[in-house]
């Protein structure tokens, strides 16, 4: 089915904060759209409102034709306990809804219920449409073709991050949607899992909508962008891709500010004549007063007048800046600005590994044999469960290997951001926990930092586990900044940030004079921050790459 999702005027937002108003999109067979904006400025509400999960502020969103079946998969930071890899992609896919639907409508239909043969031909017509007569005989293939040696029957909490990644990914390749709506679908995977996706959404006929802060997937696969910019309180749509956008916007940001400032320095200037020229007119009153005599008509007259002529141009200086066509003054935007807080040097030789060895159950990695120098910066890649976590704990002396040996060297003073964002303890109130990790801080310097990198009042006083992943990797990186590193360390950091918190993790990354260990399936990370070595990590073993 060819289906076109149409929002028109839309607004929305959380209770009685309005995130975004007046957006109109046609989301028609073949777009793909990519929505972009800081964190906190309602992309995923957005998704919410198309899905029609949500009722929307103002504005209203529309299906042509109205039973188009609208795929709408958010983020899922949890999982859910006892639900197996087969359950969660019918779930995932909207077979498992159809399903029951379709169930619902069979008893009534054997009930007898009044209308009951026309509800049971919809929910037929949906069952079928989802893909859920054959999604059991489909499912096999899709999880072998991605690499998973897990069967449908295995728990979802039993698997890894990037394992439950690629079965988020199983389920969109055995989606059958008319429209798809996409939140943050790259997090969690590799180089080959990004590369599927983008085939599966390029190769889509029907319309997608998608959040992202992939710039290198953004730049692969979408034609038009969504900007939710919050700062400035407006929506923007851009026809092309998204570095099409990015020029685009830089366009439109310089000139709107040569605009204002246009504005401003002709209304500074016309303000400042009518001020002299009030003054020249008031000294002229003024000297005539002094000078002239009472009897001295003629002259006290030419005064009077002269004045009156000065008063006249002070009033048609007035006229005209009250003329001057308003111009607002584009807002600052709020930026994440930070540095990574050095630690004197550590010894020349940072970590050794000498035919290192670990086993866990079925895997296996090594023997490897690698030394990191100080001041290197070394990238590591690879497939999901590879091992490259796994050798990071090998590297800072965490994981004791089964054979051979790994040494850390002396005066490592390690800053990391790990793929679970478990610096600080889950069960304490974020400033509690900060404060703990940085003793030498006092509670008043923990919440100004804090507020630094975008983490207010009310985050601050929440429980660190509540956090969203985007808070707690922005709380992560300020404890970067608050205590000396030599070695950084860093697993994923760019999922669940966004895009301008990215920027400015890099710039960080380029001033950064320590040792670098960097995990990261990034693109265009791994092109913009100066690297010495790359590891990939593949089949057990470590290589030069």
């Amino acid at each position: 089915m060819t289906a076109t999702l149409l929002a028109r005027d839309l607004s929305g937002g959380h209770a009685h904060r309005v995130l975004f108003s007046n957006l109109s999109l046609t989301v028609a067979p073949g777009d793909v759209v990519g929505v972009v904006g800081a964190n906190g400025a309602g992309k995923s509400t957005l998704l919410k409102l198309l899905a029609g999960a949500s009722e929307p502020m103002g504005g209203e969103v529309q299906r042509h034709p109205t039973d188009a079946f609208v795929g709408w998969l958010p983020q899922e930071h949890e999982r859910v306990p006892g639900e197996t890899v087969a359950a969660y992609i019918a779930r995932r896919t909207g077979t498992a809804a159809a399903t029951e639907a379709m169930e619902a409508a069979a008893e009534e239909l054997g009930a007898e219920t009044k209308g009951a043969d026309d509800r049971y031909a919809a929910a037929l017509d949906t069952w079928l449409a989802s893909g859920a007569a054959d999604l059991e005989e489909r499912m096999p293939a899709v999880l072998a073709e991605l690499g998973l040696e897990t069967g449908p029957d295995a728990l979802m909490t039993g698997l890894s991050g990037g394992q439950a990644a690629r079965v988020a990914l199983a389920a969109l390749l055995l989606s059958r949607f008319d429209i798809v709506l996409l939140d943050e679908p790259t997090n969690d995977l590799d180089l080959e899992g990004l590369a599927k996706l983008e085939e599966f959404v390029r190769g889509l006929r029907g319309g997608v909508v998608l959040v992202s802060h992939d710039r290198e997937f953004l730049a692969r696969c979408v034609t038009r962008v969504v900007e939710l910019d919050l700062a400035q309180n407006k929506v923007a749509v851009y026809d092309g891709g998204y570095d099409a956008f990015l020029e685009e916007r830089a366009v439109a940001k310089r000139h709107a500010r040569e605009a204002y400032e246009e504005f401003a320095g002709r209304k500074a200037d016309l303000v400042s004549r009518a001020r002299t020229t009030r003054e020249w007119s008031s000294q002229g009153v003024r000297n005539a007063m002094k000078k002239s005599p009472d009897n001295d008509k003629i002259r006290r007259k030419a005064s009077t007048e002269s004045s009156e002529k000065q008063a006249q141009k002070v009033r048609q200086m007035e006229s005209r800046i009250a003329r001057l066509e308003e111009v607002e003054e584009p807002r600052k935007e709020w930026q994440l600005q930070f540095s990574i807080a050095p630690a004197p040097r550590s010894s020349t030789v940072t970590a050794v590994l000498n035919e290192a060895v670990v086993r866990r159950g079925g895997f296996s990695l090594g023997p490897v044999s690698l030394q990191v120098n100080a001041g290197e910066r070394i990238a590591i890649t690879g497939p999901n469960g590879a091992g490259k976590s796994t050798l990071l704990q090998m590297l800072l002396g965490r994981l004791a290997p089964d054979a051979g040996t790994a040494t850390l060297g002396a005066s490592v003073a390690v800053g990391e951001i790990d793929q679970l964002r478990g610096q600080l303890r889950a069960d304490e109130k974020l400033a509690d926990a900060f404060e703990s990790c940085v003793p030498d801080m006092n509670p008043a310097e923990v919440r100004t930092l804090l507020a630094k990198f975008g983490l207010k009042a009310d985050q601050s006083a929440s429980l660190v586990g509540a956090l969203s992943p985007g808070e707690r990797t922005r709380a992560a990186l300020a404890l970067l900044q608050a205590r000396g590193v030599n070695l950084l360390v860093l697993d994923e950091p760019t999922n669940h940030l966004d895009l301008p918190a990215i920027e400015q993790l890099e710039e960080a990354l380029e001033s950064y004079a320590g040792t670098l260990l960097l995990v990261t399936h990034d693109r265009r990370m791994l092109q913009n921050v100066h690297l010495d070595r790359l590891w990939r990590v593949q089949d057990g073993s470590v290589a030069e790459g």
